[in-house]
């Protein structure tokens, strides 16, 4: 069913399914930490639209450069808040627009009909893992519980080895920073590995953040549950 060109609801073909690990990497040569080629990028992010100019032009300036560097979005589907603002930005500049919307939060999170496509889920629970199976990278911009609740459980399933594939929280204005220092005292308290502190990466400018999610190379930690938990 359409909503808007180029946009589909409930598409009978799509398989909901959660963490293909799939990672793609750039072939380099000697000693040269291989890239991930990164194709999609999913952004979590508010459908609040914050107070903080700089928030505001951060979110614009991560658009722009998905854009420049031929990556597509991967977001939530809606058309308010920063959500709204990073899909209109990518839409404007000529990129390519995924959203992952449940039916329950179409209305009120006024699905955004100006996407390149648009999918309608069944339950939250389907729209992250589609938006998870769909995407290369993960990035946080500043939000509350959704965004926070949505970052938590890649990192988790990151950790338990469920996928490989990076996250990395765009640290606007020091936004992040009550996080990064609890997540060090989880490490200091130890109720967290080193090595899974790692998997979240923080970078304060969007080009940077995003080469290091290209760049990121985990370290593993024995699997705690098996392929068939997949």
């Amino acid at each position: 069913m359409r909503v808007g060109e180029g946009s589909v609801r409930g598409d009978e073909d799509t398989v909901l399914h959660p963490w293909t690990i799939g990672d793609r990497l750039r072939p380099t040569s000697g000693n040269v930490t291989p890239m991930i080629e990164l194709r999609r990028v999913c952004v979590f992010c508010a459908s609040s639209p914050g107070s903080d100019p700089a928030i505001t032009e951060a979110t614009v300036a991560l658009g722009e450069l998905l854009v420049e560097r031929d990556i597509e979005l991967i977001f939530g589907g809606g058309a308010v808040g920063l959500m709204g603002l990073i899909a209109d930005t990518v839409m404007n500049e000529g990129g390519r627009v995924t959203g992952v919307i449940p039916k329950s939060l179409f209305s009120r999170e006024v699905g955004h009909l100006g996407l390149t496509r648009l999918e309608e889920v069944s339950s939250m629970h389907e729209r992250k893992a589609r938006m998870y199976d769909l995407s290369d990278a993960f990035v946080a911009l500043p939000g509350g519980f959704g965004t926070l609740e949505e970052l938590a459980e890649t990192l988790t399933w990151s950790q338990i080895g469920l996928h490989a594939k990076p996250t990395g929280i765009l640290n606007v204005n020091g936004f992040w920073d009550p996080l990064l220092t609890l997540v060090d005292t989880m490490v200091d308290r130890t109720v967290l590995k080193p090595a899974n502190r790692d998997l979240l990466l923080s970078h304060h400018d969007p080009a940077g953040l995003l080469d290091a999610l290209a760049s990121h190379e985990p370290t593993r930690e024995p699997k705690w549950i098996g392929d068939d938990a997949i």
